[in-house]
């Protein structure tokens, strides 16, 4: 009975075979765009290829990956030649890799990369030209599509999280020939309206679908807009010029909403924690002030206030008395040096000498000091102790 139950060996094996007998699959021409690519150790590339909605694993041997003329990475749209096999320990099947080359797309990168260089040597992506994010913004300005998922993330978020905030939409193109001169035009425009921050941005797409994001006049004018930007272009993967250039890149739409403004939520309870700080401290502001009340209320001085005066005026009265004691010394003091002054003036006084007999001879109001300034009948001016007179020189001895 067990005779009709094959192994999974078997399975996969016979799988194998049909694919591998398989005209139509021993040669099959892909294109498609790089995922989850990794470079083994031993040269072997191991990836899978993709389309808007489908994938497939690939692999290509160290032999043939060593003629790829360039470097693939996620996101690389490709050429592919290989073939359809099963890998039995799995039972997956993948394309075996034989010729891979960069389709057209591939000019894209090498744009990219190119611009990339360019801007990052200018200093457009340096940080100290980064302008910081408000806290708490009253007015958000979002440029991207009117209709589609971002919008809609966009405005979500903020409503949930911080619906105090206005958000002015500027409806623009977002992927297209005509793109990257209408995200500029509406980031000039935004410039009008007075913005604490503005999103620029679009949800997820092919290279081809976020490439107005890597224009250079894009670039430029996030560089120069006054408004702190946030970037928010494409998922999480995906990385724009406008994302280095812009002063916050946000992996999302919707994370670029979550960034623009703080929860509410968060922020009630942080005023509420603020508000009991506050009441403690004001509780033990006022119990401090009480405790201090009551002391001065308890205080002697404040229960017998004229202690207080009294003390004051004994105070004064030992003060006025040693003025007073001191004044009167000082008065004595100076009596005794009047008087000592006053004594040596006499001792000097020409006066005190008349009084002992001497007078002073004057002649024309010049006193004389000797015989040799007298002649005969001068008349002579005498000064005595007590009163003058006058005498004539009768002779000159």
């Amino acid at each position: 009975m067990n005779d009709k139950y094959l192994s999974v060996s078997v399975i996969n094996r016979y799988i194998k075979h049909k694919l591998d007998t398989d005209d139509n699959l021993q040669q099959v021409f892909i294109k498609g765009e790089i995922s989850n690519f990794k470079a083994h150790s031993t040269g072997h590339l191991y990836f899978s290829i993709k389309d808007e909605t489908s994938k497939i694993n690939a692999i290509m041997f160290a032999k043939a990956a060593s003629n790829l003329n360039f470097n693939p990475v996620d996101g690389t749209k490709v050429l592919i030649t290989g073939r359809i096999s099963v890998y039995e320990a799995t039972g997956n099947y993948q394309i075996y890799v034989d010729e891979m080359q960069e389709d057209g797309l591939g000019n894209l990168y090498i744009e990219f990369e190119k611009l990339k260089k360019k801007l990052e040597s200018e200093g457009l992506f340096d940080s100290k030209y980064k302008k910081p994010i408000p806290k708490y913004p009253s007015k958000i300005g979002v440029i991207t599509a009117n209709t589609g998922a971002a919008i809609k993330d966009i405005l979500t978020t903020i409503k949930r999280r911080y619906p105090i905030a206005q958000v002015i939409l500027f409806p623009s193109l977002v992927q297209g020939d005509n793109a990257a001169f209408d995200i500029v035009k509406n980031i000039t425009l935004a410039g009008n309206y007075d913005l604490d921050v503005l999103i620029v941005g679009r949800g997820g797409g092919s290279i081809e679908d976020l490439w107005p994001f890597n224009e250079e006049i894009v670039a430029r004018a996030i560089f120069d807009c006054k408004i702190p930007v946030i970037s928010a272009v494409g998922h999480e993967i995906d990385f724009t010029i406008a994302d280095f250039v812009s002063d916050l890149r946000a992996p999302t739409p919707t994370a670029a909403a979550e960034l623009a403004v703080p929860n509410l939520s968060d922020l009630n309870q942080y005023i509420s924690q603020l508000l009991i700080r506050l009441n403690e401290a004001v509780f033990k502001k006022v119990n401090v002030q009480k405790l201090l009340l009551d002391s001065y209320k308890s205080s002697y001085v404040i229960k017998n206030p004229m202690v207080l005066y009294e003390n004051k005026k004994q105070r004064l009265d030992m003060f006025c008395e040693k003025l007073n004691t001191s004044i009167k010394v000082k008065i004595d003091n100076k009596h005794v040096e009047i008087a000592n002054i006053i004594d040596k003036l006499n001792l000097v006084n020409p006066l005190n000498v008349l009084k002992r007999g001497y007078n002073l001879a004057y002649k024309d109001d010049k006193i004389i000091t000797s015989v040799n300034d007298l002649k005969k009948n001068d008349i002579l001016d005498l000064r005595f102790s007590e009163g003058k007179a006058k005498v004539k020189v009768e002779d000159i001895l």
